[in-house]
Parts: structure tokens; C-alpha cells; sequence
């Protein structure tokens, strides 16, 4: 079976690769796999001397109508994975997009993500982040991403690790919030054993009447930690925002 194979099974878009009409970029460590455009959506890669870069940008007015799937994966057992994303969604713009994280045989993996994301003028942007690990622990994932919502825009951020052991998840986003923008970010997490969740998600809400909300659900059993950091600031008439954080401690697990 091919990386590319492994990688879409893991993630189950399988279906997803044989679409015309739906965009996607598949990645094993820095290589790509397999990519596709449709109409408005631009994605371009480009390899660095450590990792490589991925631009997706999507076009002013335009509305890509099904799920852009990005899978940036490692089959290895051993390896570290650096991306530099950017992602420019225009005025008035329309995308969803599916990020699978796949790292199905990882022993001593480091996945590193450095994100920059600008929501043009009314546009909408949502990510759905789907990990599947492996059970051995041995991976930290490392994502940063730095924000800025112009006026009206909308982004949508969900979290999610549906198999395998965490390992170390550190999580680091930061958004500007301009004029009437709206910020949804929710993470769900589940560690055990010697696991360790740290998420720290920060809102300026600078514009008037922006609004964000930030939820966090996380559960920790036998001697997994968690520290969670969630903060929102208002500065602007109207604006307002809402923190909502549950943990379910099990065992020896830490919660802060």
C-alpha cells in the first residue's frame, strides 16, 4: 500500500481523492503526495530547508462549495515535521476546510505547525482539526497560529483527537478581532497514562461588537496533566465575549 493509501485511509477520505471537484493537499513529512485545485482556491507549496511552507488562498467573493481536506501526515516512526501555513481568505469569501493530522506508527515524532491566518472583510473561514495518533505515546504536537479577523469576517477552529495516546499536545493561538468579526474556538481532548495537554487560546476583541467564544472540553486519567489558559479581552463598544472550560479529572490525572 502506498504513503498516500495508508495516509487517506487513516484519515478516511479515500472517496475524497478520486473528487474532481474537491481541493486537497496530501503531505508525508515534506513531501507531497497528491494535490488538487478547483476554481477560487489557491494552494501552493514550497520546500524549505527545514519543512516546508503551504499557502492557501482563497479568492475575493469566492465560495468553494465542498470541504478543502489538507492531510499532513507521517508514516515514519521517527521523524520531525515542520509547516509553515498562511492562509488568506478574501472579502466576502467562503471556505471549510478538513485537517487531518495522521501519524498512525509514531515512536518519536515532533509535529510542528506555525500558522498565520487573515480573514478578509466579511469573509468565513472554518477548521476542523482531526488527529489520529498512535498508541505509544511517543509524539508531541506543536501548533501555533496567529489571527486577525478584519471587519465582519467570521473563523470557526475545532480540536479534536479521535485515536491514539496525546503523547504532548501544546497548543498556542492568538486573534485580533475587528469591528462586528465573530471568533469560535473549541478544543476536545482526552489523555491518559503520562500524557500531557497544555492549551493556551487568547481573543483581543478590538472592534465594536466583536465577539468570541472560546470552549475547551478535556479529560485526564491515571497521570496525565492538563493545564488549560483561555483569555478573552474586550476593548471596544459591544464587544463581548464567553469562556466556557470543563475537565473531568480520573485517577492521578492534574487539571489546572
Amino acid at each position: 500500500m502506498s504513503e498516500t493509501d495508508t495516509l487517506a485511509r487513516e484519515a478516511g477520505i479515500d472517496r475524497a481523492l478520486q473528487d474532481p471537484d474537491t481541493a486537497r493537499l496530501v503531505l508525508n513529512l515534506d513531501e507531497v503526495l497528491d494535490s488538487n485545485l478547483v476554481p477560487g482556491l489557491h494552494l501552493d507549496t514550497q520546500k524549505r530547508r527545514q519543512g516546508i511552507r503551504a499557502t492557501l488562498r482563497v479568492e475575493e467573493g469566492a465560495v468553494i462549495e465542498k470541504p478543502v481536506h489538507l492531510c499532513f501526515g507521517v508514516t515514519e516512526r521517527r521523524a520531525v515535521q515542520r509547516i509553515d501555513m498562511r492562509v488568506q481568505v478574501g472579502a466576502g469569501a467562503e471556505v471549510s476546510v478538513l485537517a487531518h493530522c495522521i501519524f498512525p506508527d509514531a515512536e518519536q515524532v515532533k509535529h510542528v505547525m506555525d500558522a498565520e491566518i487573515a480573514g478578509g472583510k466579511g469573509g468565513r473561514y472554518s477548521n476542523l482539526e482531526s488527529h489520529v495518533h498512535s498508541g505509544q505515546g511517543g509524539l508531541e504536537v506543536l501548533p501555533r497560529a496567529r489571527i486577525h479577523l478584519a471587519e465582519g469576517a467570521r473563523f470557526k477552529s475545532e480540536f479534536q483527537l479521535v485515536r491514539g495516546r496525546v503523547g504532548l499536545i501544546d497548543m498556542d493561538y492568538e486573534t485580533v478581532c475587528d469591528r462586528e468579526s465573530v471568533l469560535e474556538m473549541i478544543a476536545k481532548i482526552s489523555g491518559r497514562l503520562e500524557d500531557t495537554i497544555k492549551i493556551r487560546e487568547v481573543g483581543l476583541l478590538q472592534g465594536q461588537g466583536a465577539r468570541g467564544y472560546l470552549t475547551s472540553r478535556v479529560a485526564v486519567r491515571d497521570r496525565a496533566q492538563a493545564e488549560i489558559y483561555n483569555k478573552l479581552t474586550a476593548t471596544a463598544a459591544y464587544a463581548r465575549g464567553h469562556v466556557d472550560c470543563k475537565e473531568i479529572i480520573k485517577d492521578q490525572g492534574r487539571a489546572s
